[in-house]
């Protein structure tokens, strides 16, 4: 399996293609294969490349506490193994902040960034939420965990519309995430509580395409808003009539915006 080690951490990826170098970061509940609905697109004139950071998917544990940037500082060494000089990053959620601490810190490195269901700093009230979800974590149980966390994730419409479907996957989730997964999932929380890049960003200088959801409960528009008021140039796009969710409640559209960027 695909794995480098960098600073004695393996860290797992896969790619897909060839062609300029795009990089999907992952969020807080994801892992490469997360992405797999938009291979064949991306592939198909790019080199896609999609990792787990630490303590996510295949990669390995890091007990001790870390930063966003942290994972920032992993990725550089990350694309450096893979002799990438430059690349385009996308980042949805808490690879959203990876992506932006990293293009802060290595912007040499960054060809045009891409950013979904983001934000720039850990409002009050995520901190709360992450707080329950911190506890759901605690629990080790399933179904008390995707009952907490799973209703944020989607718009009220795709919840009642795919009820069952939902209702399936927590039990699949029951099944497949054990007592490490939780701890994993809980230090990645921990990582972000006091992240805020907000008086920072405005020193971002390259191609930035910013995408929200409507109806994101998590992060909410007005959170990349702010994002697009500072990186001067950027683009933002609102997909309409969805959650937090939008790469899967509406996976064809998602990936037709970031393809048309990449484009130009």
């Amino acid at each position: 399996m695909p794995y480098v080690n960098i600073m004695n951490k393996n860290i797992y990826y896969k790619e897909y293609g060839n062609g300029e170098p795009v990089v999907f970061l992952n969020g807080m509940m994801m892992a490469t294969n997360s992405w797999s609905p938009f291979i064949k697109t991306v592939s198909k004139n790019y080199r896609m490349i999609t990792v787990d950071l630490l303590d996510q998917g295949k990669s390995d544990s890091y007990e001790g506490g870390y930063t966003i940037t942290t994972q920032a500082d992993f990725l550089k060494e990350f694309l450096d193994k893979l002799k990438l000089e430059k690349v385009h990053l996308v980042g949805m959620s808490y690879g959203g902040k990876v992506a932006l601490s990293f293009t802060l810190k290595y912007e040499h490195k960054v060809k045009s960034l891409i950013l979904s269901n983001t934000d720039s700093y850990t409002t009050k009230i995520m901190k709360e939420i992450g707080k329950t979800w911190d506890y759901a974590a605690s629990t080790l149980d399933g179904n008390i965990f995707s009952s907490i966390v799973l209703p944020y994730m989607y718009s009220y419409n795709y919840y009642e519309k795919n009820y069952e479907d939902i209702e399936e996957k927590k039990k699949i989730l029951s099944k497949i995430l054990n007592d490490k997964w939780y701890e994993r999932f809980s230090r990645g929380l921990q990582s972000a509580i006091d992240y805020n890049i907000q008086n920072r960003i405005g020193d971002i200088k390259l191609p930035t395409l910013i995408i929200s959801s409507e109806l994101d409960i998590l992060t909410p528009i007005k959170y990349q808003y702010l994002i697009h008021q500072e990186i001067e140039g950027s683009k933002w796009i609102i997909l309409k009539e969805v959650g937090h969710a939008a790469m899967y409640e509406k996976s064809e559209e998602y990936i037709s915006i970031i393809m048309d960027f990449l484009k130009g």
